[in-house]
């Protein structure tokens, strides 16, 4: 049985170009883990570790499970997402800049349509047994859909994304439609541990109102 690779078959979703472009973003299933404070900071990183210690345990006991759930297919596991924000109040005194300490975020990692919500849970627990990273028992299942938005690959260091917004909101405009808020969500497929910032590739997304046409 070959292995489910989503760089290759969800190019639409995970490959995107690198000028901002129109997705209808459809229903996935998440394990997510919401947060705030500064990224940069140590105790962010307890957060990654708490996701992947369960996405890769996940993984791992479906390969070995006697009977595995109907459509099983191995996979690669699919990259860290943030859906970002502003807590409440840094949004009530925002002049334009903010500081990273103000920042709300729910990060997550998709996890393929045919595992159980029962055997996720089951699978939290084990890890919960192993693993002494507390934020594993806050780990939510969810199902989320996006719907329409506008996407595009950033090059780059993290601190220049917000040129790339701009693009992205100057697109949206021009082709007639409306950014919802100023959420956004970004796809990490770098590891910033070991690739030049100059080198990252992180995908950009937001929602909209409409897809023209």
């Amino acid at each position: 049985m070959t292995k489910h690779e989503w760089r290759k078959k969800e190019k639409s979703i995970y490959q995107p170009k690198t000028e901002p472009q129109f997705i209808d973003v459809p229903s996935f299933q998440f394990i997510t883990l919401a947060g705030e404070g500064n990224p940069n900071s140590e105790s962010f990183s307890e957060y990654i570790g708490a996701l992947y210690s369960l996405a890769y345990g996940l993984k791992m006991n479906l390969k070995k499970e006697a009977l595995q759930p109907e459509g099983y297919q191995d996979f690669t596991v699919y990259p860290l997402e943030g859906v970002w924000d502003l807590n409440e109040e840094a949004k009530r005194t925002f002049t334009g800049t903010f500081s990273k300490d103000d920042l709300v975020f729910n990060l997550m990692i998709r996890q393929p349509d045919y595992i159980p919500l029962e055997y996720m849970e089951h699978i939290r627990q084990e890890v919960l047994k192993k693993k002494s990273n507390p934020l594993v028992e806050q780990i939510k299942i969810e199902r989320i859909q996006e719907g329409p938005c506008v996407q595009m690959m950033h090059v780059g260091s993290y601190d220049d994304e917000p040129a790339s917004f701009a693009r992205m909101e100057d697109f949206t405009k021009k082709m007639g439609s409306t950014r919802l808020s100023k959420i956004h969500r970004e796809i990490y497929l770098s590891d910033f541990r070991k690739v030049d910032p100059e080198k990252l590739k992180t995908i950009l997304r937001f929602g909209v109102d409409k897809i023209p046409g």
